[in-house]
């Protein structure tokens, strides 16, 4: 396996070149990430930071979060908007029930109080807690924000979520001498991340049933 990876590595092509190919690569699946929740954005961009960390160009970095901020808020906005035609068009009311579908009820709620209380402080947060995105921007849809006001707090979200997850990419990358090590720390880590919810969700129901049952 380490035999494989490593052959990998030095058929990796010039940095030009993955700059060329990479960042329109990044840009696509963190837009079509946020665009469609499936895809583990946040593993996306960690990995793209472990390699642009280990390029020799001091603007690798920089590129690497400026693009994923981009499509980040591109995605985000796309979606909103989709989410506003839902309530209000036969068309888009399709991309609101899969908002529906991906928030829990107690999350959802939690989401409506905060936003509440603290405004679009609250959407700012969202995309730096697990699964906090969805819940938070239902709410703002069913609140009826209006897009501009959602556009100016995303704006701050979504570059403190580049920030967080290129850290996780550039902490990742210094501990390894070797690209892929870096990024397979990386990507275990955004996943372990992502799933922290679940993990806390099962666990405390079963906690739970076990005190029920004793």
């Amino acid at each position: 396996m380490r035999t494989l990876l490593g052959e990998l590595v030095q058929s990796v092509p010039p940095e030009s070149t993955q700059q060329t190919v990479g960042l329109p690569s990044l840009f696509l699946l963190v837009v079509i990430g946020s665009l469609v929740p499936v895809v583990p954005t946040g593993a996306v961009v960690s990995s793209a930071a472990v390699v642009a960390f280990h390029h020799t160009s001091p603007f690798a970095l920089l590129l690497v979060f400026a693009v994923s901020s981009l499509a980040a808020f591109l995605g985000d906005v796309g979606l909103y908007w989709l989410g506003r035609r839902g309530t209000t068009s036969p068309g888009g009311s399709r991309w609101l029930a899969r908002l529906r579908a991906r928030a829990a009820p107690e999350r959802l709620a939690r989401a409506q109080t905060g936003l509440r209380e603290h405004g679009v402080l609250v959407l700012v947060l969202s995309r730096l807690v697990p699964a906090g995105r969805i819940p938070v921007m239902l709410a703002c849809l069913l609140s009826a924000m209006p897009l501009r006001r959602f556009v100016r707090g995303d704006i701050a979200a979504c570059l403190a979520w580049a920030a967080a997850y290129q850290l996780i990419g550039l902490l990742s990358g210094s501990l390894f001498g070797e690209p892929w090590q870096g990024v397979l720390l990386a990507v275990a880590l955004t996943l372990l991340i992502a799933a922290a919810p679940a993990i806390r969700r099962r666990f405390g129901r079963g906690g739970r049933d076990g005190g029920a049952r004793l």
